[in-house]
């Protein structure tokens, strides 16, 4: 009898470890599911020398209406000003409406001369009271725009923003076909002296922006509309309510989304470049990106209907869009997915984790090399100027792991020091975040200030992003204040 309880719990503890086993296996691979949506993205990009909005446009010079939001913008204004009315573009279907949002540096006094000079094409909003956001901003001057009928398709920009001369032209062409409700242009950084943390923005605008955004045209579903460059007509703006929505941070996702589901296509336009100011430093940064991201996650709320569902909309609801969007989103949580999975293999076979690790680190890698290059391949300009962001894009810590694990032996290690880097290599996934946001308050120490360039290129500009996405899951489970904190501008950009 006590054998056959032996043998039992033996079998009963064999059933147990193996479950476990396969539990853990399948952390790993659910955790992947980020890289391989990352790299099935990347794939369709060259279709979009193929498949593509320019067989449907044609020339079309429509009146457009220019609104800019601005709060303090004194230091960029006259140049952005300037560089409007030197579009090439028609002098009498252009006109800019700035919105001043009870500015209270000299914004005024620079709206008054440019309204001296440009009579009759730059119009001075003010409101009284401010500091409620730029969707309430916008809505002012939609309402005192709308209430003309000489507006036939608006621009929102930014203060900041410099157009290149024929950017406009490039975008208006679209909207000769009348199932285009909105175009977006593709938005780089600008500053003339580039330093760590600008170069790694540049590096994720060609990605995100010039890379993804050509992705989303081939799929047939546009995921945001730049903030700082998109284009409407009249008739998609009356069809959307005719005002920018309050209710969510990313007042910019909410317009792309509402356009789609109202029937008309959103496409982004390439090669209409514009070019903008960044932040300079990490704070800035982190709370310019944690309203992006706390704006993502009410949109996930909002329209949490809608994804999958391609019933609902073919491409909003669609599996590309809707792997491509969660992706994102739920990074952090396919990281630790990971760790914990190749963690808990380690403990339970560290032998299966090696092989398992070993066979998996490939694909990141593969893909990690494939996206820079095609990234950098389709805005040489840009991206030879910044690829050295790109490599380090993940993090110094995170390209030796990986080279580590794609060689390993070649640093023979036994014992505690082998034990003790395979636990960090496993954990890096996790561990990476906290050390981000480290990186954040090791800048707002007065001794920590000028290390935290090098802090930000050891542990990851890539790691930072996930680290900013987490702080915005707490807050919106906290339910924090959705405050705008504005970006300080200086006129960095480059003419």
């Amino acid at each position: 009898m006590n054998e056959l309880l032996a043998a039992s719990g033996t079998d009963v503890a064999g059933t147990g470890r193996t479950v476990l086993t396969w539990l853990l296996l399948a952390l790993v691979g659910v955790g992947a599911i980020p890289v391989v949506a990352g790299l099935a993205q990347f794939l369709v990009i060259p279709l979009h020398a193929v498949r593509n909005h320019y067989r449907e446009t044609g020339p079309y010079l429509p009146n457009v209406a220019v609104v800019i939001p601005a709060w303090n913008e004194a230091a960029v204004l006259t140049t952005s000003i300037e560089r409007l009315m030197g579009l090439d573009y028609p002098p009498d279907r252009l006109r800019i409406y700035v919105v001043d949002d009870a500015s209270t540096d000299d914004t005024p006094a620079v709206l008054a001369r440019c309204a001296a000079r440009f009579p009759g094409r730059v119009v001075h909003l003010r409101r009284d009271k401010g500091g409620e956001g730029k969707a309430h901003t916008l809505n002012h001057g939609l309402r005192e725009i709308l209430a003309d009928d000489w507006m036939e398709a608006l621009l929102i920009m930014d203060a900041d923003v410099i157009y290149e001369p024929a950017s406009l032209r490039k975008m208006t062409r679209h909207l000769a076909d009348p199932t285009v409700g909105a175009v977006t242009a593709y938005i780089r950084e600008g500053s003339g002296d580039p330093q760590g943390i600008t170069r790694f923005i540049g590096f994720d605008y060609l990605a995100a922006q010039a890379a993804s955004r050509r992705a989303q045209n081939v799929a047939g579903a546009m995921a945001c509309l730049a903030g700082g460059a998109q284009l409407h007509t009249r008739e998609n703006l009356l069809a959307i309510g005719g005002q920018i929505d309050t209710s969510s941070l990313a007042e910019d996702t909410v317009t792309t989304f509402r356009t789609q589901l109202a029937g008309r296509r959103v496409v982004f336009e390439p090669h209409a470049r514009v070019l903008a100011e960044e932040p300079a430093g990490i704070d800035a940064l982190w709370k310019q990106r944690l309203r992006w991201a706390r704006g993502n996650v009410q949109i996930t709320s909002m329209y949490r209907h809608l994804f999958f569902r391609r019933s609902v909309h073919p491409g909003l609801g669609g599996i590309f869009f809707g792997i491509f969007w969660f992706a994102i989103l739920l990074l952090p949580v396919a990281m630790l997915l990971t760790s914990v999975g190749l963690t808990g293999l380690y403990l339970l076979d560290s032998e299966l984790a090696a092989e398992v690790f070993g066979a998996a680190v490939f694909v990141p890698i593969a893909t990690f090399v494939f996206m820079i290059t095609l990234t950098i391949s389709v805005d040489p300009r840009t991206g030879f100027r910044v690829w050295r962001e790109a490599l380090l894009f993940p993090g110094a810590i995170s390209f030796v792991v990986l080279l580590a694990a794609a060689f390993p032996g070649v640093v023979p290690l036994s014992g505690a020091a082998e034990t003790f880097w395979t636990l960090f290599v496993y954990s890096w996934l996790v561990l990476c975040i906290p050390l981000a946001y480290g990186v954040r308050k090791l800048e707002g120490t007065r001794w920590g200030r000028p290390l935290a360039p090098l802090a930000l290129y050891l542990v990851g500009f890539g790691p930072m992003m996930c680290a900013i996405t987490v702080d915005a899951y707490v807050k919106e489970f906290r339910g924090a204040a959705m405050t705008w904190d504005k970006t300080e501008k200086t006129g960095r950009v480059t003419v």
